[in-house]
């Protein structure tokens, strides 16, 4: 059994073993700046700052057999500020054409955008790879928890939902699109310019091209980058299209990677919430729902079952009954399908 829960102090070793499993962003591998993330989030659960860029919420996901933290994932109230913008490349295109020899062409360009009043930014999300390919769908788990959360507590989220994706990357393991562009303008390598963004934003501005980018002089290999994602990301990809998120032909400045946006009321999950009573029976068929729990000791608490919904009410497998405490008939509980 696993469930979904607010982070907590005690956490921290579990998500620093994680850290060390692959090179995040988001949870870097440096204890101190995991813990100062895990007092940052308890501070956005309990009190939240009126100033939505201050809010970043970390969701974890606990094997309730080992007692071990084996996911996570994140929110990020408000992503682009004026202290700290949100920079992306703008992808379109320019026609061109000359009578005199009837030719014309159609070029792609790139061009460098600044969002200082951001929207809301999901990302984070993290599997030990030992869990990979569960029944119970935990990478799934951790992705729409957010969006029950959000369903939940609109008030705490702008009304636009960011996500960016993974671009491919070569045989090496670099960005194409970044030894096309960022190296030549920065001179850096990709992974120490995309940590230097998350604390300092001024050498983008300062050193970026500011200029239309022609996609038609860059390697082929670059061209091919930009606005599409790696193979590991396709099923992420293809989760976000199926809740409403599309692609809003802005990509990430250093790698090309594809930035999708949602509406929040439109989010699929977020239509689909209801509240319902439950009971427990034994039933051969019946769906996945992720179900908030109202008693918990943690700020936010949710638990992924298996159930059939009959109106409000909502008939749950009995071998997940374990996980649901002092449940009486009059309670309600925040639902959504997954």
């Amino acid at each position: 059994m696993f469930r979904l829960r607010s982070v907590a102090l005690e956490d921290l070793n579990d998500l620093y073993e994680l850290s060390l499993l692959y090179t995040f962003i988001n949870l870097p591998a440096d204890k101190e700046l995991i813990e100062n993330k895990i007092k940052s989030s308890l501070q956005s659960f309990l009190d939240p700052d009126d100033d939505f860029s201050e809010n970043h919420y970390i969701f974890v996901l606990e094997d309730l057999a080992t007692n071990k933290v084996i996911g996570c994932s994140m929110i990020h109230s408000q992503h682009g500020t004026e202290d700290e913008p949100h920079f992306f490349l703008k992808v379109s295109q320019e026609n061109k054409f000359s009578q005199s020899i009837n030719t014309g062409f159609i070029h792609g360009t790139l061009k460098l955008g600044i969002d200082t009043d951001g929207p809301t930014e999901i990302g984070g999300l993290i599997l030990n790879p030992d869990y990979r390919g569960n029944p119970m769908k935990l990478g799934k788990q951790l992705s729409f928890v957010r969006f029950l959360y959000m369903a939940i507590f609109p008030e705490r989220f702008k009304s636009t939902i960011h996500s960016e994706l993974m671009p491919p990357f070569d045989r090496d393991g670099k960005s194409p699109l970044w030894e096309a562009i960022g190296r030549r303008f920065l001179n850096m390598e990709y992974h120490d310019a995309d940590i230097l963004s998350r604390k300092n934003k001024e050498f983008i501005l300062s050193l970026f091209p500011t200029g239309t980018i022609y996609e038609t002089l860059l390697p082929i290999e670059a061209r091919n980058a930009v606005g599409k994602v790696g193979k590991d990301t396709l099923p992420v990809k293809n989760m976000l299209e199926s809740i409403g998120f599309e692609y809003n032909h802005e990509v990430d400045p250093f790698d090309g990677g594809p930035h999708y946006r949602c509406e929040l009321k439109d989010l699929k999950p977020v239509k689909e919430l209801f509240k319902a009573t439950i009971s427990f029976a034994d039933s051969p068929k019946s769906s996945w729902f992720l179900v908030h729990l109202n008693k918990s000791p943690y700020s936010f608490e949710a638990v992924c079952v298996k159930g059939n919904r009959d109106g409000e009410n909502l008939i749950i497998n009995s071998k997940f009954k374990s996980l649901f405490k002092d449940v009486d008939g009059a309670q309600t509980f925040t639902t959504i399908p997954i």
